[in-house]
């Protein structure tokens, strides 16, 4: 007869609370079992006290006389330091991953977000060795740069004021004023 460690739910319908049972590996999940050995109740918070309720020595005694916990069993073992904890599910399922076409696109994503990455980083990496190339610019150089945006403006300006001189409604305007 193999033995088995596992939870066996009770509770009403959306307020589930747990057993923590030994049974053996063929009966029903809420059916027979030998022993009561702790319960689990997901409905309280983590830290509270009667969230996880463990008889270690019973589990002791039966880990030794050869019961196998079930998974989730298993790491509420391990977090109470009962055995060693698992490192990862036995058998994960693919159902949750997205499929093949989407994983090719979000590749195909992610291939063009590094490679926009790379040109923003020798983008950046460009412009900071061109400064150090160059010696100091020449007064010359950037004096008639720095007035020509301001002699352009200057010079738009009087000619949008004439121009809305020269308008028939501002003729009319000044007529009636």
């Amino acid at each position: 007869m193999s033995l088995r460690i596992r939870l066996s739910r009770g509770g009403a319908k959306k307020r589930p609370f747990y057993r923590i049972v030994v049974a053996d590996s063929r009966s029903p999940r809420d059916g027979r079992f030998i022993e009561k050995i702790g319960t689990y109740n997901p409905m309280v918070a983590r830290d509270h006290a009667d969230r996880l309720v463990i008889r270690e020595d019973r589990v002791k005694h039966w880990i030794g006389v050869g019961a196998q916990p079930s998974d989730r069993v298993a790491r509420f073992l391990g977090d109470a330091g009962l055995m060693e904890k698992p490192a990862v599910p036995a058998n994960q399922t693919k159902q949750n991953k997205p499929k093949t076409k989407a994983q090719e696109r979000l590749q195909e994503q992610a291939d063009k977000a590094s490679a926009a990455a790379e040109a923003a980083a020798e983008a950046v990496a460009a412009p900071a060795e061109e400064p150090a190339a160059e010696a100091t610019p020449a007064p010359a150089e950037t004096a008639p740069a720095e007035t020509a945006p301001a002699e352009a403006a200057a010079k738009e300006e009087p000619a949008a004021e004439t121009a809305a001189e020269d308008t028939p409604v501002a003729e009319e305007t000044k007529e009636a004023s």
